[in-house]
């Protein structure tokens, strides 16, 4: 069974374990959960319709499931790295006051070179005034960097370099540096190796992931933020 159904299966059996149990941690009568995303073009969904966009399948989802949450803002942006994110995205994320938030950048830094030392810099940055603005600094949801040598023109943009071997790099640093404060890591990595030679995972541009990888990824990511949410 191919990896893609798999997460597929397991994201509708937990719906299904979800709508038939009901929500353990979450008070039913509390105010909405105000949902803030920060990105890149992976998180605003670049060729994609926002309704198709994964935030907005997360969020209705949770609702499904019977969790009162409201996507207030994503002001991702394609081709901004951290450091663009820590001047342009946080202060809209913190206007905001979100109580749940996710987290998935850093191709941009790789495929500039930014080099791994002021990547680590600005992330912790980044993660530790996002953790700053939420009242359970737990509730940050950390995404890995997916691998886009898969993509059809995905050699395009690594001048030559390993793309997954430098990916990975990037993503040893989110996964050490989420870790180093307690939060939850969602790893799309794998996921998107399973998608070379299958270019309907890719919008038109032969870059960017399409509605139907976008809906596999939030099939990995829903329970994770499902559990903590009910913390």
């Amino acid at each position: 069974m191919a990896p893609p159904l798999i997460a597929q299966i397991k994201k509708f059996l937990w719906l299904a374990i979800v709508l038939f149990t009901g929500s353990a941690g979450y008070t039913a009568g509390a105010e909405p959960i105000r949902y803030a995303a920060i990105g890149d073009s992976y998180t605003i969904c670049q060729g994609v319709a926002p309704t198709d966009c994964w935030p907005a399948l997360l969020t209705r989802h949770l609702n499904e499931a019977g969790i009162d949450i409201e996507l207030v803002v994503n002001p991702s942006r394609t081709g901004w790295r951290v450091e663009e994110a820590i001047e342009k995205e946080l202060p809209i994320f913190e206007n905001a006051k979100p109580t749940f938030a996710t987290l998935l950048i850093g191709v941009n830094d790789w495929v500039h070179g930014s080099g791994k030392n002021k990547f680590t810099s600005h992330l912790k940055t980044l993660m530790d005034r996002m953790m700053r603005e939420l009242p359970h600094p737990e509730r940050l949801l950390i995404v890995t960097i997916p691998d886009f040598s898969c993509a059809p023109r995905g050699e395009t943009y690594g001048y030559g370099r390993n793309i997954a071997r430098g990916i990975s790099r990037y993503n040893a640093i989110i996964e050490k540096e989420a870790g180093e404060r307690g939060l939850p890591v969602v790893d799309i990595f794998p996921l998107s190796q399973t998608f070379c030679n299958h270019p309907e995972m890719f919008v038109e541009d032969g870059i960017h992931p399409s509605a139907k990888q976008y809906a596999l990824w939030e099939g990995l990511i829903f329970p994770v933020a499902y559990k903590i949410l009910n913390r």
